[in-house]
């Protein structure tokens, strides 16, 4: 074998498109320049690779800028998912139907999971339905133009809060991760970002364990992903990367906040 081949032979992929994703299709709906919602399809599509429960998985997604996330995935999929804000319900249903033969990911935003859907998620938790939910968190109503969420953070311009989000005349925000932690039925909950490889590995790990504990049936798992909005947040990609790590990671640490292997 020639010396060209050997090294050929050794190389391990470590970047590129991934197996399961499909670029090619056409979609009503593309992301904007610096949206950090196809990076958390990324990871799904690598973990449902590497995880081999390609054959297994219903990838269901809410309404949001998230939704084209299931389409471009190969596997089975239902997106959206129903009524805005009911990805859990449907998700509920799907599991509680076919059972441990398949596993539902769930991806939502935060306003489809913690506004007009929080009452599907907060119940689908109490429940303890073995499902994996994935929140990608951009602080705003991305679909619809930039207006303010449960995730806005204090201060935060947006078109509904043009001089700042005040906690006094439009509330404060919710805290998902750690929400979902304090329900019993949640048996996994983290916050992760893709702000950095670090962060990166680190929120593709939660993800990883979240699926896990679905398929060991253990309950509800959960995982929030802070991800950028250059368009609404009126930022560039870099600008938006580093108000993440500044304004939007003190309001909503990273870091794994609940993590059991039995409810009890």
């Amino acid at each position: 074998m020639s010396e060209v081949n050997m090294r050929t032979e050794n190389k391990i992929l470590v970047a590129g498109m991934p197996r399961l994703h499909m670029p090619h299709m056409s979609a009503p709906l593309s992301n904007c320049q610096g949206c950090q919602h196809p990076l958390t399809g990324r990871i799904i599509d690598e973990l449902i690779d590497e995880m081999g429960i390609e054959q297994d998985v219903i990838f269901v997604g809410g309404v949001g800028c998230h939704a084209m996330v299931p389409v471009f995935t190969n596997v089975d999929g239902v997106t959206p998912a129903a009524a805005h804000g009911r990805a859990c319900d449907v998700s509920t249903g799907i599991k509680r139907v076919l059972g441990s033969e398949v596993q539902v990911i769930n991806l939502q935003g935060d306003g489809d999971a913690m506004a007009i859907g929080i009452e599907p998620t907060i119940q689908a938790a109490a429940r303890g339905e073995r499902i994996t939910v994935i929140m990608a968190n951009n602080t705003n109503y991305g679909t619809t133009g930039g207006q303010m969420a449960p995730t806005t953070v204090p201060g935060q311009i947006t078109t509904t809060t043009p001089f700042g989000r005040s906690g006094e005349e439009a509330g404060y925000p919710i805290n998902a991760a750690e929400m979902m932690a304090s329900i019993k039925g949640v048996a996994y909950s983290a916050r992760g970002s893709f702000t950095s490889p670090d962060n990166w590995l680190r929120t593709k790990g939660y993800v990883r364990t979240a699926i896990r504990k679905q398929m060991d049936d253990v309950g509800f798992s959960f995982v929030e992903i802070l991800v950028a909005c250059p368009t609404n947040w009126g930022k560039t990609p870099l600008d938006a990367i580093e108000w993440i790590e500044d304004a939007v990671t003190s309001q909503f640490p990273l870091g794994v906040f609940k993590n059991v292997d039995k409810i009890e």
